[in-house]
């Protein structure tokens, strides 16, 4: 069991203190399907790659169709963002999980905040902890939601960030031999590198858009016509999420993330080099482990991107998952529509003829119907849907959920 930390906080648990997995930690099942390797070229459980760097649009849409179709995943490189603002962010997000844990208790994210550190947002759903830790917050108010973090900083935030935080986290990392993974440096602003990495990564969202609504079959001038129409890319919305999963004394029996699908459009996701994400695929059923390629992100479809394309890119269950001997950690750069607005089917991706296999909902609905279906075991696609999918006469691929796992008590 985990020794009392310097923190006295029921919200709080100190991983590092723990010489085997609690109960409170401990999950049952985690191990029912067989894990194959998704990095061994030619294999058909490797995970397909979209690469943008010859500039091949046609290409690239054949590629993110059929990976979006079979997978609902996939790696993306060639994608623009330097290497080297990738490994600044990677910094960042060591340095912040390696401030003491008074200091990030600051931020703690109560119930009903949507931002703040704390356990991985989807553990709402769930009576067992995840092995990791999690920061969230909006890069539309990245400045005020780090400032939770150091609400003595006052106008002054920027540069004590630059000068003092610094200087302070760099000294704690390389005095602790238990912090975080990262490197023996932290120089610039957390800020600064945060706001730079949200302004290339909405440039690249919006192409990648371009791209999906290419994938369905859309000339230039029809996707031109969507956005005018509908503003998705205009109007979509962003959030981070930054997570810590350390080295566990038993990984068979506790669990980085536990499966699920994103929420809404698609995700990217920046993980270190050390493998932990496995996506679920079926025929037979099976884990298959995405192999943490250097400046590649992981592209992940979301239920409300499988809702607007009517099934035909499905949104893909995968977890996150832990090891003995190494941290590791990860950035999800979630995409979706704002609070207010209805995600039906495009008519564009909808076969002439036949109805939309799934009604208007918003994104707060959704989630409702997505808090039902962890309380009961169903799919909160199939309580959006419009009918029967043989009803509906559309042919809709719907990714079924991992049997249910049984935790213990």
């Amino acid at each position: 069991m985990p020794t009392p930390s310097h923190l006295n906080n029921p919200l709080y648990f100190d991983f590092r203190a723990a010489r085997r997995v609690p109960e409170s930690h401990a999950w049952t099942g985690l191990d029912d399907h067989p894990v194959v390797d998704g990095g061994a070229p030619g294999s058909p459980d490797a995970v397909p790659v979209v690469d943008l760097r010859d500039g091949d649009l046609a290409g690239a849409a054949a590629s993110v169709a059929s990976a979006a179709e079979q997978w609902g995943a996939f790696l993306l490189t060639g994608h623009g963002v330097s290497a080297e603002l990738l490994a600044r962010v990677e910094d960042r997000i060591a340095c912040m999980f390696a401030l003491p844990a008074a200091d990030k208790m600051r931020a703690v994210r109560r119930p009903g905040d949507a931002c703040g550190y704390g356990s991985p947002p989807i553990s709402s759903f769930f009576t067992m902890c995840m092995w990791s830790e999690g920061y969230t917050f909006s890069p539309a108010s990245l400045r005020g939601d780090l400032r939770k973090l150091w609400p003595k900083a006052g106008h002054d935030y920027a540069s004590f960030w630059y000068v003092d935080l610094s200087i302070y986290i760099c000294m704690y990392i390389s005095s602790h031999d238990d912090a975080p993974v990262g490197r023996s440096t932290c120089p610039g602003a957390y800020s600064d590198v945060m706001e730079e990495f949200h302004k290339e990564m909405r440039v690249l969202a919006d192409k990648l858009l371009e791209l999906f609504l290419r994938a369905l079959g859309l000339t230039h001038e029809q996707v031109a016509a969507v956005e005018a129409e509908r503003r998705i890319a205009e109007t979509m919305t962003a959030t981070m999420h930054l997570n810590w999963y350390p080295r566990c004394p038993d990984p068979r029996r506790a669990v980085g993330l536990i499966a699920h699908t994103d929420s809404g459009f698609f995700t990217f996701v920046l993980q270190s080099l050390v493998p932990g994400l496995q996506l679920f695929r079926h025929g037979p059923d099976r884990w298959v482990s995405v192999p943490a390629v250097p400046g590649a992100f992981v592209v992940n479809v979301g239920d409300l991107f499988h809702i607007l394309t009517n099934g035909r890119f499905h949104s893909v269950y995968h977890r996150a998952v832990v090891n003995r001997d190494m941290d590791r950690i990860s950035l999800g750069y979630f995409l979706g529509p704002p609070p207010h607005a209805k995600v039906a089917p495009l008519p564009e991706a909808v076969t002439p003829g036949r109805a939309p296999a799934y009604r208007a909902v918003t994104w707060p609905e959704y989630m409702g119907f997505r808090k039902k279906a962890f309380a009961t075991g169903g799919s909160a696609l199939k309580m959006v849907a419009a009918g029967e999918p043989d009803d509906a006469g559309a042919a809709v691929v719907h990714q079924s959920p991992p049997p249910p796992l049984v935790v213990s008590s």
